[in-house]
């Protein structure tokens, strides 16, 4: 872990101490007592970060007078000179970051994060705010911050799962799981890790499949899809989170079908990785099943909200997951660039897509 270094701004709130890396000791705390601390915004999760990428603890605590808190998670790259930097609340595919601040941040404790943040030297900076403080952040952003706009599908848990499953639920969802529970399809739970080869399984047969639907070169899609999540990184998350990660897999005669990754915080789950033999996961709605043991799991379990993470509108996936009731909430991303970086990514990508004829899944 860095040497915590602690320096004095001057904001709009007045004058605030800022601590970077922030104590671990403080960022427990916030968590424990802002009640909206999901799972991604949790020390164990930076952690799981910078084992498995080129990434450094960079979260910052902020203490402004009358005893006001806010820690910001955060990462840099790191092994890049400062100007050349980039710090991320979180980088792509690591889901929402944001500050956690105990009964919400006011609009000049807000406006003077993205103050600080403003004057950071790094060339980019980025930060995803969950959806449940996402129009605070939002009035508070300067206008050299871009917006991204993103939404995040989330699933209330409020009345236990019999609410759930016949309030919330769509009748397609319910039907799929009836024919799963006919289908001879047996289930397991692991919560050591132990199921982290079988899930790997399941993900490179997954590449695969999007690699053929989406007219893209093999090497290509192992290469980028590895790059996003590379192999180690589910044994390390397993690793760190314990029982609070559980790996679900769906088996037939045997063979896995299907497998889906939720995370625990306090009164959040999190859906966060799915991997599945396509062939026999459809013949045997494995997927809609681990999800409804899943969901009913995190009800009887004391949790309130079910996160299902985000999907392109519009997409095969946003829809299978409106199927289970989960409605889609803002959770904006907001970036400051010293020079262009995201437009050429951009563009290059686009190339890329022409010339091999990509086509989005």
């Amino acid at each position: 872990m860095n040497t915590p270094a602690e320096l004095l701004i001057d904001t709009a709130a007045g004058p605030a101490h800022v601590t970077t890396p922030a104590p671990r000791a403080s960022w427990w705390e916030l968590a424990a007592q802002d009640a909206d601390t999901s799972v991604t915004q949790t020390p164990t999760w930076l952690d799981c970060l910078c084992e498995t990428g080129p990434y450094r603890d960079a979260s910052r605590l902020y203490a402004f007078g009358e005893g006001v808190r806010i820690v910001l998670p955060l990462v840099s790259r790191g092994r890049r000179p400062r100007l050349l930097d980039v710090e991320e609340s979180w980088p792509t595919g690591w889901g929402t970051g944001g500050p956690v601040v105990p009964g919400g941040a006011g609009s000049e404790h807000a406006r003077a994060v993205f103050e600080d943040l403003g004057r950071r030297p790094a060339l980019r900076v980025g930060v995803r705010f969950r959806p449940q403080d996402a129009e605070t952040w939002q009035r508070a952003a300067p206008g050299y911050f871009r917006l991204e706009s993103h939404l995040t599908q989330v699933l209330d848990l409020d009345g236990g799962f019999g609410a759930v499953w016949q309030h919330r639920f769509h009748g397609r969802a319910r039907r799929d799981i009836k024919r799963a529970e006919k289908a001879h399809v047996e289930v397991e739970v692991d919560r050591t890790g132990r199921l982290v080869p079988v899930f790997e399984q399941l993900y490179d047969q997954s590449i695969e499949r999007w690699a053929r639907k989406q007219h893209e070169p093999l090497a290509l899609a192992r290469w980028r899809q590895r790059r996003e999540f590379p192999m180690g990184r589910l044994a390390t998350v397993a690793a760190r989170f314990g029982e609070s990660c559980a790996i679900w897999v769906a088996w037939r005669d045997g063979e896995p079908a299907a497998s889906i990754v939720v995370l625990r915080h306090g009164p959040y789950a999190k859906y966060w990785r799915s991997a599945m033999n396509r062939d026999l996961a459809h013949r045997t709605w494995a997927v809609p099943l681990l999800t409804r043991l899943a969901i009913e799991e995190a009800c009887e379990t004391g949790c309130q909200i079910y996160d299902m993470g985000e999907s392109a509108p519009g997409s095969s996936l946003e829809h299978f997951k409106a199927g289970f009731g989960a409605v889609g909430r803002p959770s904006p991303r907001y970036a400051r660039e010293r020079l262009p970086v995201s437009a050429v990514e951009h563009g290059l990508r686009t190339a890329v897509k022409r010339v091999i004829r990509f086509q989005d899944a």
